[in-house]
């Protein structure tokens, strides 16, 4: 099943112009690209105050891309595939395997 909005009136560019839908993706990408300066910005600062400023960025940028994501959504510019309960259990599995093998406490909790 998939889990789909009903597609916009997007019409196709024959040129070199953007569409609604491209100057989406092109906002969207620049948002992925400043939360990730901004994670290693935060990651670095040594000044309290200038770290609390970029992380409130940080986190303004996350929810503009949430926002930007929601709104391709809701014009259908993104679609799902439904997964069967099967298949979650087993990429699950397949995760905590993976997590157990890299623990270095081995579930001895410290």
């Amino acid at each position: 099943m998939t889990i789909q909005n009903p597609k916009s009136n997007i019409q196709q560019q024959s040129g070199p112009d953007m569409n609604d839908r491209d100057f989406l993706n092109d906002i969207l990408a620049t948002e992925k690209y400043l939360s990730d300066g901004f994670n290693v910005f935060a990651r670095e600062a040594s000044h309290g105050q200038l770290y609390n400023d970029v992380i409130q960025i940080l986190n303004e940028t996350h929810d503009c891309e949430r926002d930007l994501f929601n709104l391709m959504f809701e014009h259908g510019f993104y679609s799902f595939k439904t997964a069967a309960q099967q298949d979650i259990q087993q990429a699950h599995q397949q995760f905590s395997d993976y997590i157990n093998k890299q623990d270095p406490y081995h579930n001895q909790r410290i």
